[in-house]
């Protein structure tokens, strides 16, 4: 999945239920899980691989400001089209070192991504440097296929995230269809861990080298 050409995919990537969001109970379950991930009061959102941006929308119909980062410039164009108006902003990049400069975000969003790049702890400590103090990771994951299974089980993820979140909670999403469009019998979870400010680090550190 990693080789996919995702600027050829981009036309008929809207088709997959939770890529496309179109079936209204589909949307509804997605909305009401990202109003629980998300910071409940406005605040800017960073989706990275954000596809054609139906998180992104969703987002922002909650009031979030949204920058939505993604590898293929069709997904992008399309992400930009279907929020046009909207107080959102796309770019073609990196979703393992998004191109947003010094910028700084009160949650950081990502689906089915994480597992596809090389070195995800390095990912997950950039990603942390790109929070404000107080700020959350939302990464939605899973472990799919069943001869060759491909994806990162919520265990590793979750060791992964130690190092550098304080709380950290996951949600198993694989016995909810409507996030779906059908039942599932795969691993698939939603992992939103709130990370702790550097000086607590440092504390919590020097604590543990005594």
């Amino acid at each position: 999945m990693t080789n996919v050409d995702w600027d050829a995919e981009a036309a008929s990537f809207d088709e997959e239920p939770d890529h496309g969001l179109r079936d209204p109970e589909v949307r509804r379950a997605w909305a009401g899980r990202l109003r629980d991930w998300l910071p409940g009061r406005a605040g800017d959102v960073l989706d990275l691989g954000c596809g054609t941006g139906s998180l992104s929308l969703i987002a922002s119909e909650q009031g979030h400001r949204v920058t939505g980062v993604d590898l293929s410039p069709a997904m992008v164009t399309l992400a930009r089209e279907k929020l046009a108006g909207r107080d959102a902003v796309f770019l073609v990049g990196d979703a393992a070192a998004p191109p947003v400069g010094e910028q700084r975000f009160d949650a950081v969003l990502v689906r089915h991504v994480l597992w596809a790049l090389p070195e995800p702890a390095r990912a997950l400590r950039h990603w942390r440097g790109l929070l404000r103090p107080g700020g959350r990771l939302v990464l939605v994951e899973g472990v799919w296929g069943s001869t060759e299974p491909v994806g990162i089980p919520a265990e590793r993820l979750t060791g992964l995230l130690a190092p550098i979140a304080g709380q950290v909670r996951v949600q198993r999403l694989s016995d909810d269809p409507l996030l779906w469009g059908g039942p599932v019998t795969d691993e698939r979870y939603a992992v939103v861990a709130e990370i702790r400010d550097s000086g607590q680090e440092g504390l919590e550190a020097a604590a543990a080298g005594q």
